[in-house]
């Protein structure tokens, strides 16, 4: 089976090498080896040459006409000469055995995620939900998986316009949630592991550690919401505005009364915050990419 590695990218200096040489080193060679780059300035892409003889299929192409990594899974996954794609980012570190579980998955599943282990690059980290199965909303819809461990046909990504260029947060949450409601169930394959990187392998002083995880969970409330504007319409749900209120300064006064030392308290009031403000904003919520009923109707469901 011949599987495309995409590998969106943005000033990867420091970390695509691991990335590059954990997929030199699968079990099963990746048909080819696509690294999207969204614009880099700095030397990513000297990097990426030096694996040229290790990965005989390597593709660099250039995605930077749209900003973001969902323009550069596109992009890769245009480029990809073969009918299955598997996404991974450039900052993480596949399996030995990641592609090889993904390959006998697809034998039988057309959309696929893997397991995110979080200890092996994150040392004091614990592992999140998704070490377990998939992530889901609180209230009950679709689940959905992180794009750096999505795997599926290509014929499928294509169907439903591949991934929402318009939303810059939570795009692979709205990604997964198109895909299965376009009737293709997505598969936990819990043997294809991705370690994942929660810093930007550059060394962070504690308040940037602290802002960085202030800004990520901001991004997921408000992306969050958005997919709440997007689909409320489909089942989906979400807390108001109301407890939220009440939340916000609560979790404001833990966070300096713990002298920002609590992770979790500075990921609860980022949370919210993100939330809140999207659910206030006018923005108009951008319409999900237009899915071609024929492309939809002729695809194999899985």
């Amino acid at each position: 089976m011949k599987i495309s590695v995409v590998i969106p990218c943005l000033n990867s200096e420091a970390v695509i090498a691991q990335q590059l040489e954990a997929l030199a080193k699968q079990t099963v060679t990746p048909y080819e080896v696509i690294v999207a780059d969204n614009g880099s300035t700095d030397n990513t892409l000297a990097v990426v040459e030096q694996y040229r003889d290790r990965l005989p299929r390597l593709k660099v192409i250039d995605a930077a006409r749209v900003r973001g990594a969902s323009h550069a899974r596109n992009s890769g996954a245009k480029a990809a000469a073969s009918n299955y794609l598997a996404f991974c980012d450039a900052d993480d570190v596949v399996d030995q055995g990641w592609l090889e579980a993904l390959e006998q998955a697809f034998a039988s599943h057309g959309f696929l995620a893997g397991r995110i282990d979080n200890e092996m690059l994150n040392p004091g980290a614990v592992n999140t939900p998704q070490n377990q199965g998939l992530h889901n909303f609180r209230t009950p819809f679709y689940p959905f998986a992180g794009g750096a461990v999505l795997a599926i046909r290509k014929d499928i990504h294509e169907s439903v316009g591949g991934f929402d260029e318009m939303i810059p947060h939570l795009e692979d949450a709205d990604y997964c949630i198109r895909v299965q409601m376009a009737g293709h169930s997505l598969t936990y394959v819990p043997e294809a592991v991705v370690h994942y990187r929660h810093g930007n392998g550059t060394e962070q002083s504690f308040v940037e550690a602290r802002q960085a995880t202030y800004r990520k969970a901001y991004n997921w409330g408000y992306g969050l919401a958005t997919l709440y504007l997007r689909y409320r319409d489909q089942g989906m749900q979400l807390h108001g505005l109301a407890p939220r209120v009440v939340l916000i300064p609560l979790w404001g006064l833990r966070v300096l009364g713990t002298g920002l030392k609590s992770h979790n308290s500075v990921w609860r009031l980022g949370w919210h915050m993100g939330v809140v403000n999207r659910l206030l904003s006018t923005a108009e919520v951008p319409s999900p990419p237009v899915v071609a009923p024929l492309a939809v109707a002729l695809a194999t469901k899985s």
